[in-house]
């Protein structure tokens, strides 16, 4: 009897013993199963026909007129003591600026819009399908106020001769900054003599131009008009003194 019970308690040590082994080495093994790093998998790679779905594609985006020719990229600042130079070129298809109708609406656009809000039109030049300006602004600022002015009153006095509605103008115009004498008197021969660049010869002033009331000239016998013009006095020391410095102009100057 002694044995008997001897022997059942030995087989229930024995199986609590297990019990226990596997209690703990099972809790062990989910800690250590929870508690391990995971190994970071190797992401995989699709690869797509190139051009067919995202990124940057050859074509994608906004197309570029043929007629626009001037960046969109942020202008630099303009200090008031600077002149400008700005071009303005006109949408395919319209008739001649060259002509005495369409330069008479031009000469009433450019009175009416010559000074205004620290913006004057000093001088300028009109050809066939563009117009060139030398302009003073107090900032960029009243520079872009005053050539949205200034292009209106043109756009609505060709449009009213024309007969005609929509864009006269190909894209927002160019500006170059002129900062000194040298500059200022090469943009002064460039836009007086313009035509001259373009095939037209004619002796003296062209009659297209604001040639007519300027006074730097080298040939002394040309009297510039005295009645006003469409255009405001130049205010800035380069473009009404510091110029002359780099020489008087001649009347048969051929642009380059």
């Amino acid at each position: 009897m002694a044995r008997r019970e001897q022997r059942i308690e030995q087989r229930t040590g024995e199986r609590t013993g297990r019990r226990s082994e596997q209690g703990i080495g099972g809790r062990a093994g989910r800690r250590t199963g929870r508690g391990r790093k995971r190994q970071g998998a190797e992401q995989l790679t699709l690869d797509f026909e190139r051009g067919r779905w995202g990124g940057a594609r050859e074509g994608a985006g906004r197309k570029r007129s043929p007629e626009s020719g001037v960046s969109h990229l942020r202008r630099a600042a303009l200090a008031s003591r600077f002149p400008v130079h700005v071009t303005m070129r006109l949408v395919g298809g319209l008739p001649s600026l060259r002509r005495k109708q369409a330069y008479k609406a031009l000469a009433r656009a450019f009175a009416a819009g010559c000074e205004r809000g620290g913006f004057r039109l000093t001088q300028y030049s009109v050809q066939s399908n563009h117009l060139h300006l030398l302009v003073e602004a107090k900032d960029r600022r009243a520079l872009a106020r005053g050539m949205q002015g200034l292009s209106i009153r043109v756009a609505r006095g060709l449009n009213r001769l024309w007969r005609r509605e929509g864009r006269v103008f190909a894209d927002r115009y160019h500006d170059r900054i002129l900062r000194t004498p040298r500059e200022v008197r090469n943009a002064l021969a460039y836009v007086l003599c313009n035509a001259r660049r373009h095939g037209v010869f004619e002796a003296g002033p062209d009659w297209f131009s604001s040639a007519r009331w300027f006074d730097g000239w080298r040939e002394r016998w040309f009297e510039p008009e005295t009645r006003p013009g469409p255009i405001a006095r130049a205010r800035t020391w380069l473009l009404d003194q510091g110029w002359r410095k780099a020489g008087r102009i001649p009347l048969e100057t051929v642009p380059g």
